[in-house]
C-alpha cells in the first residue's frame, strides 16, 4: 500500500476517509449538496486534496487554518502522535465532537502502530463490512447496502 503523504493530516483525521475528500475526489455534486449545510459553506467550496497538500488552494479552508495543524508544523512533527503534550489544549477545544473523538482514538494507534499499518486499519474501518462500500468518517449507514455502521 502507497502512502499518500496529502492525506496524513497531523490531528489524525485522515483525510482519506473524510467526506470533503471524498465528494470532491468523485465530483459527487449530490454529496456535496447534503454536506454544505453542515459546513456552512455553497456545494462549490467544498474541495480538498488533503490537509496536507502542497497545493494550498485545493485544502479545503478550514483545515487550512488549523490551530493542531499550526502547532504540528512549528513542532517539526507529522503528527500529533510524535507530541509529548498529547492530549493538549487543541484537542480539547476541538469544535467537532465526532471529531475530537476520533482524534483522541487515531492518535494513540497512529503512536503505536506506525504509519503505515495506521492508515490501512483506517482505511480498513471506514469499508462497509457487509458489502465492502468505501465510506466515510461520520457515516451511519452504507449508502450502498443501507447497512447501519459504527465506525468512530
Amino acid at each position: 500500500m502507497t502512502i499518500q503523504n496529502e492525506l496524513l493530516s497531523p490531528c489524525g483525521l485522515y483525510c482519506g476517509v473524510c467526506a470533503i475528500y471524498i465528494a470532491d475526489k468523485e465530483n459527487n455534486q449530490k454529496f456535496k449538496e447534503k454536506l454544505a449545510p453542515v459546513y456552512a459553506v455553497k456545494p462549490e467550496e467544498l474541495q480538498c486534496k488533503g490537509c496536507m497538500s502542497q497545493d494550498e488552494d485545493s485544502i479545503f479552508f478550514y483545515c487550512k487554518i488549523c490551530p493542531i495543524k499550526t502547532c504540528a508544523k512549528e513542532k517539526g512533527f507529522e503528527g500529533c502522535y510524535q507530541c509529548d503534550d498529547f492530549p493538549c489544549d487543541h484537542i480539547d477545544k476541538f469544535s467537532i465532537p465526532v471529531g475530537k473523538k476520533v482524534i483522541l482514538r487515531a492518535i494513540p494507534q497512529w503512536k503505536e502502530l506506525g504509519t503505515q499499518e495506521w492508515v490501512k486499519q483506517e482505511e480498513e474501518r471506514y469499508t462497509c463490512p457487509k458489502c465492502g462500500n468505501k465510506l466515510f468518517r461520520g457515516a451511519k449507514r452504507c449508502n450502498q447496502c443501507k447497512e447501519s455502521v459504527d465506525l468512530d
